[in-house]
This record gives C-alpha cells, structure tokens and sequence, in this order.
C-alpha cells in the first residue's frame, strides 16, 4: 500500500474518502463567511436612510424595515448553517481520524523486525496519535480561519469596488503586503517547528523508555540520573521551541505595522472623500467596519499561523512512520505456505546485518519433519539468527530456505508464522486478560479449549486463584504476574496454537525445578508430530533431542545426538564441561 507522504497530499486522500461530508462542511463556512461579510453593508444602508429622512420621525421604522428584514434574514441563515456545520463535523471528523490511525497503524505494523528493534515504541505511538489529531487541526485552520477570511476578503473587495476604486485598490495592496509576509515567515516557521516537533518526540520516546525499565531504575536507585539524562534532552526542545516562538514574534511585529498602514489609509481617504462629498456617512461606516472586520480576522489568523506551522510540523515528523518504505514485503505473487508436515531445509543461505555484520556464508543444513533439533553455541554464534531468518524477520543476501519444499520468500509472511509456535525466554503479554492472552494463539478457540491448553502448560490453577480468574489484567507486558507465570502463559498459548513447527528458546529457564519438571511432560506432547528447534543455554535440555546442532562463529561445526558429540570431545563437549551450575558461560572464556 502506497500512501502520500506530505503533508497536504496526506490530508487530502483521505478527505476524498469524505467528500461530500467534507464538500458540505466547506460550503457551510463560505456562506457563514458571506454573510458575516455583508452586516456592515447593512449598517451603511441604514446610516444613510437615517441621515436622508425627512420626514416623521415615527416613520423610520417603515423606512429602515426592508434593511432590518435582510438584516435578520441573514443572521437566521448563517445560525442555520453554524448548526449544520456543528452537526457535519461530529459525523465527519472522528471518521477521519480513525481511519487516519487505523491505516497508519496497519502501515506501520508492516515495518520490518530491524524497524522496531531501532525505534523507541513510545516515539512511534506518538506520532501515530498526534498525526490524526494535527491533521483535523490544519483543516479547522484552513477551512474556518483562512477560507473564512479568504472569501470575505473577495466580497469585501468588491463592496469596496462599488464604494470607490481606490477602497479597493489600499485594501489590495495591503493583502499582497500581509499575506506576503505570513507566507514569508510561515515557510522559516514550518521547517523550526518540524524540528521542534521530532525533539518533542524523541523527549516522549525517552520519558517512555525510563518508564517501562522503571524496575530497573528503582533497582539501582537511579531516580536523580534519570532526571539528569532527561534534562539533555528537555533543554534540547527548549532551545528549539524558542526559535520557533522567535519567528512568529518577529512575523506579529510586521503585521502589525502592515495593520496600522491599513487603518490609517482607510481612515485618511474617507476623510478626504467626505470632505470632497463622494463619501456618506454610511460609505464611512461600510468600509471602516469591513476594513476592522478584515483585520481582525487576518491579525487572529496570524496568531493561528503559530498554531498550523506547529500541526504540520507534527504532521510532517508523524510521516516518517509511512515515509520508510517496508523492508520486508510479500512478493505480489506470494501465496499462503501450507507447511503440514514442517520439513525445514537451509540451501547456500548466506545472510548479513545492515551493520556489516556477517552470520552466515554458504549455510546448508536439513531438518526433517517431527524432527527435535537442538541449537547450542555461545553467545553471537547464530542461534537467534538461525530462528529468525525461518521466521522472515530478515531477508537473505542469497540462498533459499524451504519449509515443506515451499521457498519462504515466495509465500505471504502472516502465513508462514501462522504455522510456527515461538516460546520466547522472556516472553512480554498484552495488557489484557489472561484468557486473551492465551487466546491470541488461535483467535477463534473457544474458551474450554484456552482453558485445556492452561491445564496442559500448569498455568489453570494460578489463573483460578487470580482476582478474576481468566478475566484477569495482567499489567503492561505481563509485569503483574512472575517470570515463571509468564512463561507458563507463553507456553499455553503455543499450545493453543498447535502449529506444526515449534520453537523453544530456552523455555523452562524461568521455571522452578517442581514446576519445569511438569511442563517439560507438557512439551514433549506437544513436540509429538512437531518439527521442534530447542535453542538452549542449559544443555542438560537436550537429553531428549533427536539432533543437536553446534554453532560457532555463523557456521555449524558438529552435529549429531548428544552422546555422539560428547564422544567425539569436540566443541560441544568443551561446553558441556564450561556449563556452570548447568548453563553456558557467555562467551567463550573458561568459567
């Protein structure tokens, strides 16, 4: 999906989702602009008839009453259409900004694994609720302030025309002046503000960051050096909220001149004309009032100048969300994989980070269907790498990986992962319910089948112990329950899911030794029929493996079960005797 990346485009493609709503709602403020625009006409109509009457004072009434009538005609019509408009804008505007966020959220979603590994998600949530919000504000801004004053400023133009050209002519000549200098310090301004709003994002992100490794802050009393490490960047967005301000101060000081200029013309030329009898005292009331009206409505728009370069500003950081094109995208022939049996083949697969950083060169391996394979190996040797590159979180350099003979770059991604259960060591849980929690492995499982994959994982009995059972909130990340829980709840949802690839990465690592000892029964049921890959750090896990790959430095130096590999004293038998208290030491220095 392609969308606009600036800032009016943006607006405008999903405006044109709306528009007959959006066409109405532009309609509205121009006749409430017309309407507003002609009262002082009426007002000169009426000083003039009062200024001209002769006869019985009693009889002003009769004389001014057509005036009058046209007078409340327009109110009426203008307060009609303001609650139109008021009407229009609740069913026009909160569809415009769900649909805002509901595209961009489904964009961003799209970014690679690379994407938001290297962004703060606080930044990113950021950005995506302020764009909707700073969108609907630029066409409030447009629409009511600039449109408003636009049209008037035709009709008042004209008006003047018909009054006296040279009206028209000092009016002219002080709109090319005013609107040149908004356009003038409105570009500087934008670009100020642009910056000013990615120091505020970045602030947030920071805030964010501090708040979600809050046990790690309290843990080494570290309150002060956070506020410390804040401060950088708060003074930042200081700094750069005060040149923005600056623009816009030293932008009022030449309106304010060009303002003065125009009441002084005006006031000076009506004089003159009344002096020389070309002028009535209703001509003076017209053209003073739509001059003051005019000013009035270009000085507030000069205060709402601050406010539009702050939105699009906002807008324009927001975009960087859509402006990144996807890393990782599905070939427009890709097809969903079917991968029933699970069957996983490495050929010549070689594979680099963006950083340089090169894991794997000509990397052939097989694993076949129901097969239980271990992965071992110190720190950086490629375990995780080997685990992600099956799960297409990046793409290869050159190579192919097959699942079931199928080339994983040529089926769609939701169902290649639809078909792999990952339990992660640390897995993180949804601020939701338990039962949502373990239901997001298989979405349409109904709730005696959560709560049998609970039994299964011995997670049943803590959840009804909780304060609402399965209805339970477990906190942001899952912070309310324990690691072991956690884990549990990781493993009831894989359950649940019943794919036929399973990936284990060091499971139990959170678990007691009572409570391991009965979800391991629970996995080896589950790893029944399953490709398994068990990436451990405890290698006593691996008794039951069928195959243990050995890994070291991106390459696969030994492989076999693990009796052939300790008899073989390679260098799986070296880590076998540096496990301290059952685990890998985290390089490869001796314990």
């Amino acid at each position: 999906m392609s969308l606009p990346t600036t800032t009016f485009h943006f607006i405008l493609y999903f405006a044109k989702q709306q528009w007959i709503k959006f066409t109405a709602l532009i309609l509205s403020f121009v006749i409430w602009a017309i309407s507003d625009a002609f009262f002082p006409y009426f007002l000169k109509q009426i000083v003039n008839t009062i200024q001209y009457y002769h006869g019985e004072r009693a009889g002003i009434y009769a004389a001014i009453s057509g005036v009058l009538l046209l007078l409340v005609l327009f109110w009426v019509v203008a307060e009609i259409v303001m609650r139109l408009q008021g009407v229009l804008q609740i069913y026009t505007f909160p569809r415009f900004r769900a649909n805002i966020r509901e595209t961009v959220f489904n964009y961003t979603l799209s970014h690679s694994h690379e994407y938001f590994s290297s962004h703060f998600s606080g930044n990113i949530a950021k950005k995506l609720a302020d764009l909707a919000i700073s969108c609907q504000a630029i066409i409030e801004i447009i629409c009511l302030q600039f449109m408003t004053a636009g049209t008037g400023a035709i009709i008042v133009l004209v008006m003047m025309w018909l009054v006296n050209p040279l009206f028209a002519a000092i009016l002219a000549i002080w709109l090319c002046l005013h609107v040149g200098l908004i356009t003038l310090f409105f570009r500087y301004g934008n670009h100020l503000s642009e910056i000013h709003s990615n120091a505020v994002s970045l602030l947030s992100g920071k805030v964010v960051d501090t708040f979600t490794n809050m046990f790690t802050v309290r843990s080494f009393a570290r309150n002060r050096y956070e506020a410390q490490y804040l401060r950088h960047f708060q003074d930042d967005e200081i700094n750069k909220a005060k040149k923005a301000m600056w623009v816009v101060e030293v932008m009022r000081v030449g309106l304010g001149l060009s303002g003065l200029f125009l009441v002084f013309s005006m006031v000076f030329s009506l004089l003159y004309g009344w002096v020389h009898h070309w002028v009535t005292l209703g001509d003076f009331t017209q053209i003073l009032m739509q001059s003051f009206w005019l000013l009035g409505w270009l000085w507030y728009i000069s205060f709402q100048i601050t406010q539009l370069a702050r939105e699009m500003g906002t807008v324009e950081n927001a975009l960087s969300l859509i402006k990144k094109s996807h890393d990782l995208v599905d070939k427009a022939s890709a097809h969903p994989i079917a991968a029933k049996q699970g069957k996983i083949c490495f050929d010549s697969v070689s594979f680099t980070y963006q950083k340089n950083q090169h894991v794997f060169e000509d990397l052939n391996i097989t694993i076949a269907a129901g097969e239980k394979v271990g992965l071992v190996g110190f720190s950086g040797a490629g375990k995780s790498t080997f685990v992600n590159l099956i799960l297409r979180f990046y793409d290869l350099q050159s190579g192919h990986i097959f699942i079931d003979d199928e080339d994983i770059a040529n089926v769609t991604q939701d169902s290649l992962r639809l078909r792999i259960a990952m339990i992660p060591q640390d897995p993180s849980l949804f601020h939701r319910s338990l039962m949502e929690n373990i239901r997001y492995g298989r979405l349409e499982a109904t709730d005696a089948e959560v709560i049998y994959a609970s039994k299964l994982a011995h997670c049943h009995e803590f959840i009804e112990k909780s304060s609402e059972g399965y209805q339970t909130l477990v906190g942001e990340r899952g912070l309310k329950l324990s690691g072991g829980q956690r884990q549990r709840i990781a493993i009831a949802r894989a359950i649940l899911k019943n794919a036929p690839i399973l990936i284990l990465d060091e499971a139990t690592s959170s678990l007691d030794s009572i409570t391991e000892k009965m979800i391991q029964e629970s996995l080896h049921r589950l790893m029944q029929g399953r490709t398994t890959l068990v990436v451990a750090h405890r290698l006593s896990t691996l008794a039951d493996m069928d195959r243990i790959l050995v890994f070291h430095q991106g390459k696969i130096i030994e492989q076999g079960t693990k009796e052939s590999l300790l008899s073989f004293k390679g260098h799986f038998a070296m880590l076998w005797n540096m496990q301290t208290n059952g685990f890998l030491p985290d390089d490869g220095e001796t314990p």
